[in-house]
C-alpha cells in the first residue's frame, strides 16, 4: 500500500512538473497577442476571398500565422529578457524567472516559426509566406533587436503589426493590389494611437527600462494632442476601402460612427488631468475599432460579379453569399 501511495504521489508530482513546464512554454508565445492578431487575419482573409471561401486555406492561414506570430513572440522574449526584468508587468515572464533557459526558448521560437512558414507555403501560397516572413524579420529583427529601444520603435513596430491582415488577404487573393495596400496602410496608422495609449498606461515601466516612447520623450500632453490626428488619419485610410468599392455601406456606417466616437473621446478629454483614464478609453476604442472593422470587412465585402459583359462591382457581399460560395465552390465565367 505504501508503495502504491508513493508511486501515485510521484506520478502526480511528475505530471505537475510537466504541466507547469508546458505552461511556461505557452506563456512565451503570448497567447493574447496571437488571438488579437488572428482577428485581423480573419478579416483580411475574408475580404480577399470576396465570397469564394476555401475552408482549408482559411484554416491553414490561421494556423500558419498563429505559429509564426507565436515564434516571433518567443524570440521577442529572448531579446527583451533584460528589459522585461525591469518592468513590473513583464518581470514574471519565464525567461526572467529562468523557468525556461535561453537556448530552449530560442529553439522553441525557431521551431514554431519554421512550422508556421511550412504550413503557409504548403497550404496557402508563396506570396502569403513571403509576407509573413517579412513580418517576422521586421518584428524579431529590426524592432526587437534594436529599434524598439529608440524613438523609432513605434514606426517599425507599426509595420510588423500590419503584416498579419495583409498576409491573410494575400493567402486568399494571391495578389498585392489596391485593397491590400489600403489594408496595410490602415493597420500601420492604427498602431500609433493604440501604442501611445499602452505607453501612457505603462509609462513608469517604460521609464524604468529606459525605452524612449513618445510620452517619455515629448510628454503625455504631446501624445494627447497627436492621438486624435492619428485616429482621423486611420479613419481616412479605412474609408478608402469603401471608396474603392471593396466594402459596402454597413462597413462605412460602423467606421464613421466608431471613428467619430474615438476622435471625440480623445479630443474632448485631451486636457484631462487623469492621463491613465484618457489612455484607457483610447485603448478600448482602438480594440473595439479593429475588431468591428475586421468583422465588417468579413461580412460586408464587395464581391466581383463576372459575366460576358466583363467585371463589375457588386455591393451585396454578405455572410450568406460567403457561406453559399464555400459550399458550392468558386463559380466560373
Amino acid at each position: 500500500m505504501d508503495y502504491v501511495q508513493h508511486r501515485c504521489s510521484h506520478d502526480a508530482h511528475v505530471h505537475g512538473q510537466i504541466m507547469n513546464r508546458l505552461k511556461h512554454y505557452v506563456a512565451l508565445t503570448k497567447p493574447g497577442i496571437i488571438m488579437g492578431n488572428l482577428v485581423s487575419v480573419a478579416g483580411g482573409f475574408l475580404l480577399g476571398s470576396r465570397g469564394h471561401i476555401s475552408a482549408s486555406t482559411f484554416l491553414a492561414v490561421m494556423l500558419g500565422l498563429a505559429l509564426v506570430i507565436a515564434g516571433g513572440c518567443v524570440l521577442n522574449n529572448c531579446i527583451d529578457r533584460d528589459i522585461d526584468a525591469l518592468m513590473q508587468r513583464t518581470r514574471n515572464r519565464p525567461l526572467v524567472l529562468k523557468s525556461v533557459t535561453l537556448f530552449e526558448a530560442l529553439v522553441w521560437g525557431a521551431v514554431l516559426s519554421l512550422c508556421g512558414f511550412l504550413t503557409l507555403l504548403l497550404f496557402t501560397n508563396p506570396l502569403a509566406t513571403a509576407v509573413a516572413f517579412a513580418g517576422l524579420v521586421i518584428y524579431a529583427g529590426l524592432y526587437s533587436l534594436g529599434l524598439k529601444r529608440t524613438q523609432h520603435g513605434t514606426w517599425v513596430g507599426s509595420l510588423a503589426g500590419a503584416v498579419p491582415p495583409l498576409a491573410g488577404y494575400c493567402a486568399a487573393s494571391n495578389q498585392l493590389d489596391v485593397a491590400a495596400a489600403i489594408l496595410f496602410a490602415m493597420y500601420v496608422v492604427w498602431q500609433f494611437p493604440h501604442a501611445y495609449a499602452i505607453a501612457v498606461l505603462h509609462l513608469q515601466d517604460y521609464a524604468r527600462a529606459s525605452i524612449p516612447v513618445l510620452p517619455l520623450v515629448r510628454g503625455v500632453a504631446r501624445v494627447k494632442h497627436e492621438t486624435p490626428v492619428y485616429v482621423a488619419a486611420f479613419t481616412g485610410c479605412a474609408l478608402l476601402l469603401f471608396l474603392t468599392h471593396n466594402t459596402g455601406w454597413g462597413y462605412l456606417v460602423v467606421l464613421l460612427c466608431l471613428g467619430a466616437a474615438w476622435i471625440r473621446s480623445t479630443w474632448l478629454n485631451r486636457n484631462s488631468a487623469d492621463d491613465r483614464r484618457w489612455a484607457k478609453k483610447s485603448f478600448v476604442y482602438s480594440i473595439l475599432m479593429i475588431m468591428a472593422l475586421s468583422f465588417m470587412m468579413s461580412v460586408d465585402f464587395v464581391a466581383p460579379q463576372t459575366g460576358f459583359q466583363g467585371v463589375a462591382a457588386d455591393s451585396n457581399g454578405s455572410l450568406w453569399r460567403a457561406s453559399k460560395a464555400a459550399l458550392n465552390g468558386p463559380t466560373g465565367i
